[in-house]
């Protein structure tokens, strides 16, 4: 079984029912860290509806939001979310800006981290929190 994302009459995507499932979850999650709907409509009788306008809007806030973001946490949640977000948004036909994407991270680290080794709040030497792979 699959489900069919589609713009008009044209099948953008085609993934598994498990898969869909949970794309449109992380859709959700999204429109809410965005503030922004996504223009991926519900799922009905295993098919949705894209609506290009609105997912131009949210594609491009989506890549500003990761652009901006020097989380390492936070990337590594979006970036597979993200990927599709893009695939789905070129099959569509809508062109990113890149050049205007492009700017400065925001200051990393900006939450409280604690390390599991010292407990403390801050990294300690030469541990993965120090190298910001955690």
């Amino acid at each position: 079984m699959s489900q069919y994302f589609d713009l008009g009459d044209e099948t953008l995507w085609n993934p598994s029912n498990g898969a869909s499932r949970m794309f449109m979850r992380q859709v959700a999650v999204f429109e809410a860290e965005l503030e922004l709907r996504s223009g991926i409509g519900p799922m009905e009788n295993d098919e949705c509806q894209i609506s290009p306008e609105i997912f131009e809007t949210f594609i491009n806030a989506l890549l500003a939001k990761h652009r901006r973001t020097s989380h390492a946490i936070w990337l590594a949640l979006s970036e597979g979310f993200v990927g599709t977000a893009l695939v789905l948004a070129e099959r569509a036909g809508i062109q990113q800006d890149w050049a205007r994407l492009a700017v400065a991270p925001e200051a990393p680290f900006a939450d409280v981290q604690v390390s599991t080794g010292t407990g403390s709040s801050t990294p300690a030497e030469g541990g993965a929190w120090a190298a910001g792979t955690v």
